[in-house]
């Protein structure tokens, strides 16, 4: 074990402790996939995330993922708050206000703004969920509007719309029901939304991952956006900004732009712890 740079940055939020908190270690160099994945069950934080030296010449840096009980190949909180502290660690410097992440589905650009950092959703891939009536049992009731998708964004999502914010607000599920369908079909989790002209309110779900809900989502939120972009509720030039972490006692806001089929994912970050670790 030796002392390692590290940093926990709470992301889609300007305001310590109001969004997700992301533990980034600088240096992630020599660790083994179980010594990264035991400390991210040690933090007990829906990611952390390591700093690793890039092996593909377009990267400024790579990153590995994990959740308490498994690696992601992507994620989005994750993304923007390793950027945050790659940048204020000195690791690497945008250029032309450009970040290129290395991670496992590849190469993830970001864009580094005044007060904000987004990224370019890096695929996604827009499904009808199996076994659709099992696939919103676990909701309780709650009235839909449209159907359940599987939304494919590295991290795969089960993505369903409610008729209501106030029932999404107020939504009592199920969520060893929720676990067993997702584990059948390789699902990550489930994130519901509800929408009310240009308010839109969002929750995470993935109870089997040690996540009973995740207080503000990238992943979920860009795969809301794709969607919303297939079925035709958005377009190209759109943006909106989503809420999300209400129920946990956070207040996350998520800014989604959409640009021909791309779609941008972005938000604050801010620095709330900074030291070292023994790994």
């Amino acid at each position: 074990m030796r002392a390692r740079k590290f940093s926990q940055v709470d992301v889609f939020t300007a305001v310590p402790y109001k969004g997700n908190p992301v533990a980034v270690v600088l240096d992630g160099d020599g660790l083994s996939d179980a010594a990264m994945q035991a400390f991210a069950n040690w933090t007990n934080l829906s990611e952390s995330t390591f700093v690793l030296p890039p092996s593909d010449p377009a990267a400024d840096y790579r990153v590995r993922i994990f959740t308490p009980k498994a690696e992601l190949p992507f994620a989005g909180h994750p993304t923007l708050g390793t950027a945050h502290a790659v940048i204020e660690a000195g690791i690497a410097a945008p250029q032309d206000g450009k970040l290129v992440q290395q991670c496992a589905v590849g190469l993830v650009e970001l864009t580094v703004g005044a007060g904000a950092l987004s990224f370019r959703l890096p695929r996604y891939k827009v499904a009808d969920a199996p076994d659709p009536e099992e696939a919103v049992a676990w909701i309780g009731g709650a009235a839909l509007r449209g159907g359940a998708k599987a939304v494919d964004v590295g991290p795969v999502w089960l993505i369903a719309e409610l008729a209501e914010i106030e029932a999404l607000e107020n939504l009592r599920h199920d969520p060893v029901r929720l676990t067993a369908y997702y584990e059948q079909y390789g699902l990550t989790g489930a994130t519901l939304f509800a929408a009310d002209g240009n308010r839109v309110v969002v929750r995470s779900f993935a109870p089997g991952d040690g996540i009973a809900e995740d207080p503000v989502c990238g992943s979920g939120n860009g795969a809301v956006a794709a969607y919303r972009l297939t079925a035709g509720q958005v377009c190209s030039g759109d943006s909106y900004r989503a809420s999300q972490g209400r129920q946990l006692g956070r207040d996350g806001w998520i800014d989604i732009r959409f640009d021909g089929a791309d779609i941008h994912v972005g938000g604050s970050c801010v620095t709330c712890v900074r030291g070292e670790v023994q790994l």
